[in-house]
């Protein structure tokens, strides 16, 4: 199951990238990372997050579900790689 593999490392790289960042940038990550859920859900309806929460703590996750865990933690790598960069720094920013 080369999918399993590829969740842990990005499991595990997404560890390292929180551990070495700071505060700001974790909270900058999870706003950016609302935002995706919040437009996701203004076009496609609520996302059931009592199902979410019980796949984060299967231990045989089916391929759907593994396919979805290596996704979200790709996404996160790359959101929080991106905001640690510095690539979201504007001046005339909402936030």
């Amino acid at each position: 199951m080369a999918d399993l593999e590829l969740f842990k490392q990005y499991l595990g790289l997404a560890d390292l990238l929180i551990s070495q960042s700071s505060k700001e940038d974790v909270a900058e990550t999870a706003r950016l990372l609302a935002l995706n859920v919040a437009h996701y859900q203004s076009k496609f309806g609520e996302l059931p997050l009592d199902e979410t929460l019980a796949m984060l703590h299967t231990n045989r996750p089916n391929e759907a579900q593994l396919a979805m865990l290596v996704s979200g933690m790709e996404t996160l790598v790359g959101v929080l790689g991106m905001v640690r960069g510095g690539g979201l720094e504007d001046d005339s920013a909402v936030h």
